[in-house]
């Protein structure tokens, strides 16, 4: 669906067809830059369908458009569908990233579910004529839950199936029979999707978003200069204010760089390419680059203008932790029990573990014996707003590019380690050295060396993105612990066993540490206790390494947790040495 998108429609059109896409129908409604014509041609030439959008009185355009398309014969005719807008790039992100592949891939399974990717601003201000999916590369992460609207690309049958904005619904008259049963949709990284969604949902959730096949970029801003001319034009469902600064700091997010779309530049400028050789759609593509640039430069003489692209620029500022979308609507189980069919009834009546899936890694929770981190290399080098939190005296990045969801929610509560903090004492004597292995970002070897003033900490991490985010916390917190606080990525994890007990040994003679802290899940009791511990006196296993030292040792009963304490297992495990020195 469509208003007044000349300008961008053909890059667009010439995107979905590279990406594998055969027909292309778009309904219009209220076009005044030449969009609709441009369309008309587009199906002259044989490249698609164009449909005006004649919107009875009381009805919205969105639901009109869909009322037409439930009963279009094309759109019965196709083999599968998907619905979306015009600020919607989709980017196969499997094999060659066209659409056969996918599917094939795919095998029995009648439907794919899309997650947005939020893409932002990238800081540009400027119209420009560039590719819109070539200037704007930088996004929300894929962790950030307020992205994570859908889109469901399946296979129609209009007798049973209703069209949807985000999915499409089962019609009542197939929920009582056995047609749900025969719904199998996989999410978007080919996984299947929990059954709860065949009947109910729009966003994905933890245990079901996944970018590995797919992802629906969606450029809901733009540059300053864009998202002005679209606040003129209006949207596509006449929503009344829609484009404010509230608006565009929810989409201008800018956090990480994904440029996975490039793969499409050369078939995309192609197919572009061809299509400007016909002259009416030539014409009419550049009167309209024309026309909305001539009304820009009157635009920016105006008040409103200079008001709107500061309001844009400070509404920038705001930092992805304090982004409030629209809040959703309460739940009312009463409500969803009387709406549900006896199929869902029954489904939901099934035990939890049979009906919810377990997270990709990169979704996950910190549970489980996890770190607390987003999986692999961290990056961020991006330019964003990042919201600084005090943790116990020291201000941590409440980013959503580190952390994952569930400890970035303890930061934002300036709760961090909090047990660990208080318990700091029990693992450390002021006056010894203490060797920190798997420090992560940094944050117990740092507040070891400011709360022990004749500690000396000796802080390794393999994962040397982790290591310069440490770095950036003791910048921001001007943090002068001079030699008290060494930091190095030099590896002490490898796949052979034997390899890591070989580099311990060797930081343990070179650096004579009094305490052995270590957070690495491959270090367990086991592994330990083949280590020569020479001058240690005290173990400390955190993180990861308790998840493994108890999986070694089911034996030894971990304290029984009331849920307050949001903890599964122990905070923290001490071994003390025998005069042997092994544990």
């Amino acid at each position: 669906m469509m208003k007044d998108e000349a300008p961008f429609l053909l890059e667009w059109y010439a995107h979905h067809l590279a990406v594998g896409f055969t027909k292309i129908l778009v309904y219009t409604n209220d076009c005044s830059d030449g969009t609709d014509d441009m369309l008309i041609r587009l199906e002259e030439l044989g490249l698609g369908y164009h449909r005006r959008n004649d919107i009875p009185e009381g009805v919205k355009p969105q639901p009109s458009a869909m009322k037409y398309a439930q009963a279009e014969p094309k759109v019965a005719e196709a083999d599968w569908i998907l619905m979306f807008d015009a600020d919607e790039f989709l980017c196969i992100n499997y094999g060659d990233g066209t659409l056969d592949p996918m599917l094939d891939a795919a095998g029995d399974a009648n439907g794919i579910v899309i997650t947005w990717r939020i893409f932002g601003s990238g800081n540009v201000v400027d119209w420009s004529r560039d590719p819109v999916s070539e200037q704007y590369l930088y996004a929300a992460p894929p962790t950030w839950n307020k992205g994570w609207g859908v889109k469901t690309l399946f296979k129609f049958d209009p007798d049973k199936w209703k069209i949807g904005i985000h999915r499409p619904s089962i019609k009542n008259k197939h929920l009582e029979t056995g047609f749900p049963d025969t719904v199998k949709w996989l999410n978007g990284s080919g996984l299947p999707m929990e059954d709860y969604f065949k009947f109910r949902g729009w966003r994905s959730i933890r245990r079901t978003v996944g970018y590995q096949w797919a992802q629906m970029n969606h450029y809901a801003v733009k540059s300053i200069d864009s998202y002005a001319i679209r606040k003129l034009r209006g949207n596509v469902n006449n929503k009344k204010d829609k484009y404010n600064a509230d608006y565009w700091s929810l989409q201008d997010r800018n956090e990480v760089y994904d440029d996975k779309i490039l793969r499409y530049t050369e078939r995309r400028k192609q197919i572009m390419d061809e299509l400007l050789t016909d002259p009416v759609l030539a014409r009419l593509h550049w009167a309209a680059i024309d026309r909305v640039e001539a009304r820009l430069v009157e635009y920016r003489k105006t008040d409103d203008y200079v008001t709107l692209k500061a309001s844009l620029i400070e509404a920038s500022q705001v930092p992805i932790t304090k982004i409030v979308a629209k809040p959703p609507k309460a739940r009312n189980p009463a409500e969803i029990a009387a709406l549900m069919s006896q199929v869902e009834k029954s489904n939901a009546s099934r035990p939890m573990n049979e009906r919810r899936t377990k997270p990709e890694a990169g979704f996950a929770d910190v549970g489980e014996g996890g770190d607390g981190f987003v999986p692999g290399q961290i990056d961020v080098s991006a330019e964003t707003a990042v919201e600084w939190i005090d943790n116990h005296g020291i201000a941590l990045p409440a980013d959503v590019r580190i952390f994952a969801q569930n400890t970035l929610d303890l930061v934002m509560r300036g709760k961090y380690q909090r047990r660990l903090a208080r318990r700091i004492g029990r693992m450390v004597e002021d006056g010894e050295k203490l060797l920190d292995l798997g420090a992560g970002i940094g944050f117990l070897s740092i507040f070891t060396a400011k709360q022990l003033p004749q500690v000396t900490v000796i802080a390794q991490e393999d994962n040397a993105s982790r290591m310069h985010i440490m770095r950036s916390i003791l910048a921001h917190n001007e943090a002068a612990l001079g030699d008290r606080l060494c930091m190095t990525t030099e590896q002490v994890v490898f796949p052979d066993d034997a390899k890591t007990v070989a580099r311990i040994n060797q930081m343990i003679a070179d650096e004579k540490p009094d305490v052995l802290r270590a957070s690495y899940a491959q270090i367990g009791a086991k592994l330990l206790s083949r280590v020569d511990l020479g001058t240690v006196k005290r173990i400390v296993l955190t993180g990861p390494a308790i998840g493994t030292f108890l999986r070694e040792y089911p034996q030894i009963d971990a304290p029984v947790l009331t849920p307050s304490e949001e903890l599964s297992m122990p905070e923290f495990v001490i071994i003390m040495p025998k005069a042997t020195g092994q544990p």
